[in-house]
């Protein structure tokens, strides 16, 4: 569990993202998801869900403002910032943040209340618990043998750039 103490600047972040998330809502882009991205306190980025309105599954919130603070800050890597959620990163989001490198995560409202308006991501995490052959959609390995030739080449390349 975390001992942090919330400051009254990280509430006014999150209170940000909240308003984005009733705002784009509001004027059709998506769902109710926002996400405010911040460095010491300065935001950095903004992202809210565009799912419907981009025709994009993976335009929530939380991927939108992580690609919009990599652009501004020109850095996949995005140590050193916090990012502020309306609710609790969906999985596709959290392995987003993780991959991003992102301090801290502050959400407001939980999965189950997001589940409570009809975005219940419970089947996700279920899901990504199970062994393959056991999940829903069907996942069939080809061309293993050809595949890893590319891998090998990485594993061996010299001036490759880490992530």
């Amino acid at each position: 569990m975390c001992d942090h103490v919330v400051h009254e600047q990280e509430k006014q972040i999150m209170r940000q993202a909240i308003e984005f998330s009733r705002e784009k809502m509001i004027a059709g882009f998506g769902g109710p998801f926002g996400a405010v991205i911040s460095r010491n306190g300065e935001v950095i980025a903004t992202g809210f869900n565009q799912v419907t309105s981009a025709n994009d599954p993976t335009a929530h919130a939380e991927v939108s403002a992580i690609r919009a603070a990599c652009q501004v800050l020109n850095t996949f890597d995005l140590s050193g910032c916090e990012i502020y959620t309306s609710c609790e990163p969906c999985p596709m989001c959290l392995s987003a943040i993780y991959w991003a490198r992102l301090d801290r995560i502050y959400y407001a409202n939980s999965r189950q209340d997001a589940a409570d308006i009809g975005f219940d991501d419970a089947f996700l995490y279920e899901e990504i618990a199970k062994d393959i052959p056991d999940r829903q959609i069907p996942t069939i390995r080809l061309l293993e043998k050809e595949a890893i030739l590319p891998f090998n080449e990485w594993r061996a390349k010299p001036d490759k750039i880490a992530y």
